[in-house]
């Protein structure tokens, strides 16, 4: 029976920050040691370039990986840690506390803060994410949005196997085990959790927990009608 550990969203062997996910009981908890496994690593390495156009805010708590490909236009606020071979595309912001594996996109118009992306985790095109964990070989499709923060801006509790399970966190996004992706423009309420495989139809809204291997369709169809004029 899956468990809502790390060990059952993430192969961690190859992750270069997998020291996120120790002695944590439930894998939204990694969140909460970014600020200091940042803290312990010495950023202000850049080891690729950076042309004209790409602005950086404190640069002294940024580090960038060898074979990164930062495009002009894009924003990068510390701190922050960037793996190697990733692209940061033209418009993407990072508005701090971002920790990236290897091979990772964070593409034209995504906006990313407060969240952990693993090896080859991509939010290409109009992303916005937000105290969020992506795993390896996950995929964003154009538009996704993994909200954050509930209306009523109360705690985001998480339903899962019977029990009402305390995040502790006003503020949690979503997390997406190794595999999974969405469709363009999905909403990923607060809380949302995807585990390995899983992934969502276009335009579709998801809460909960999708089990692994698992798709989410849209219950609404379109249809086509002769017009009235």
């Amino acid at each position: 029976m899956k468990s809502l550990t790390a060990h059952s969203f993430f192969q961690l062997k190859d992750y270069i920050a997998s020291s996120l996910f120790d002695q944590i009981t439930y894998v939204w908890e990694a969140l909460e040691n970014i600020e200091s496994f940042l803290q312990k690593q010495n950023l202000g390495k850049i080891e690729c370039e950076i042309p004209d156009g790409v602005f950086l805010k404190d640069i002294e708590k940024i580090s960038i990986g060898k074979g990164t490909v930062v495009e002009p236009g894009a924003y990068i606020q510390g701190p922050c840690f960037i793996g190697e071979n990733c692209q940061i595309r033209q418009g993407a912001y990072i508005r701090g506390n971002v920790v990236t594996g290897n091979n990772c996109v964070i593409g034209h118009c995504s906006e990313i803060k407060n969240s952990i992306f693993l090896n080859k985790a991509q939010a290409p095109h109009f992303a916005d994410v937000g105290d969020s964990i992506l795993g390896n070989n996950t995929n964003l499709g154009a538009g996704t949005v993994c909200s954050n923060l509930k209306l009523t801006k109360s705690e985001v509790i998480v339903h899962f196997q019977g029990e009402k399970i305390s995040t502790k966190r006003r503020k949690f996004g979503a997390i997406l085990g190794d595999g999974a992706q969405t469709g363009c423009n999905t909403v990923l309420n607060p809380g949302t959790i995807l585990f390995c495989g899983s992934c969502t139809y276009p335009n579709t809204t998801v809460g909960g927990v999708v089990p692994e291997n698992h798709i989410v369709k849209s219950a609404s169809k379109s249809r086509i009608i002769p017009m009235k004029r």
